[in-house]
């Protein structure tokens, strides 16, 4: 863990779009919070939306990271912020008219079964 999603409207930015998981995958990595392996980030490009006031130009960019349970509040903060200030960073004026989020879930491990063959290929130290 942590499984990403990040959520936008479709009119962000296509160099964004192209962009965007790789910046954030990055970000998390290098908090330390999360395991290469179990790393997945993925983006989901909404076309159907409505933001606000309903001005055309009004964006979203919302990361939900769902977490393996027993990751301290100060992990999951961490990993938040690094989540956002790499965004932030990536997009520069183009934040502009774009409302961002990024939070943290914790997944139950009593309603989950997992199956990682990515494991075995880790190369050794």
């Amino acid at each position: 863990m942590p499984h990403i999603t990040i959520e936008c409207s479709a009119n962000v930015e296509t160099t964004h779009l192209d962009s965007i998981p790789r910046v954030v995958h990055e970000a998390a990595i290098a908090t330390g919070v999360a395991p290469l392996d179990a790393l997945r980030t993925r983006l989901v490009v909404h076309d159907r939306y409505v933001i606000a006031d309903q001005r055309a130009e009004n964006k979203f960019i919302a990361v939900t990271a769902r977490l393996g349970a027993g990751r301290s509040v100060e992990d999951k903060q961490r990993l938040a912020g690094a989540v956002m200030d790499a965004i932030v960073g990536h997009l520069g004026p183009d934040e502009r008219d774009t409302a961002l989020s990024v939070e943290c879930q914790d997944i139950d491990p009593a309603s989950r079964i997992n199956r990682n063959n990515l494991m075995a290929r880790q190369e050794p130290g």
